[in-house]
């Protein structure tokens, strides 16, 4: 509850303020054109990006890999998208990093881990299950984590 009360009321309140502080300094005029031209930018740039990431995922599907690292790349490249057409200096920061590979690569390797340690304290549970293949294929392979049952119930 406390995360999603500084998500919804703290960052905007924030994001104004600084975007206050900036048109006081720079001015109303430029301001708002320093808004415009970051969410054309970042547009512009998540555009560019999305479109190596797809070309990457249908390559990956094309070979038969597991696409889960442009699957992870998408996902980062649509709430960095998202994030640079909302007005504001933090939104539009956070955006860009999310644009930048080097910075993808970093949170993905931390989600990966946050991951694998919840499996390993038993907070997830892993489990493979095998569907039913088309003529001449092998079984694909489908992994579900979920978290365990409670121990209340």
């Amino acid at each position: 509850m406390g995360r999603l009360l500084l998500l919804f009321v703290a960052l905007p309140a924030v994001e104004l303020a600084l975007l206050i502080e900036i048109g006081r300094r720079i001015g109303t005029v430029e301001t708002i054109g320093l808004i415009v031209v970051t969410g054309v930018v970042g547009a512009a740039m998540a555009r560019s990006q999305g479109l190596r990431v797809v070309s990457r995922l249908r390559e990956q599907m094309s070979t038969g890999q597991m696409p889960a690292d442009s699957l992870l790349d998408g996902a980062m490249i649509l709430v960095a998208s998202a994030l640079l057409v909302t007005p504001g200096v933090l939104t539009d920061a956070f955006g860009f990093l999310c644009l930048l590979p080097a910075f993808r690569s970093r949170v993905k390797r931390g989600v990966v881990r946050r991951i694998e340690q919840a499996i390993e304290d038993g907070r997830l549970q892993a489990t493979m299950h095998h569907g039913v293949p088309f003529e001449g294929e092998s079984p694909p392979r489908e992994i579900n984590i979920t978290p365990p049952p409670d121990d209340d119930r």
